[in-house]
């Protein structure tokens, strides 16, 4: 397992746990980081902080910062 910020351009994950602050919780939860939900980096910036990532048919961009509380295991492991 890897925290999000992890994930480079095109890499599929699944959510497994999201940590942090509650406020920051439940943020990400609203914008659909939820367990067991598929995710896919599509654009880094070119400074590499933020990231963004398509979700729930929506596309998401977060800080590294923040995506370090997103524990992903790669799809198909």
């Amino acid at each position: 397992m890897i925290t999000l910020d992890k994930l480079g351009i095109d890499e599929r994950a699944i959510i497994h746990q999201v940590k942090g602050d509650e406020a920051m919780r439940r943020r990400l939860f609203d914008l659909g980081f939820v367990p067991g939900e598929n995710i896919l980096c599509v654009l880094i910036s070119p400074f590499r902080d933020p990231k963004a990532y398509k979700i729930r048919g929506n596309v998401i961009a977060i800080r590294n910062v923040d995506a370090r509380g997103v524990v992903v295991e790669y799809e198909g492991d």
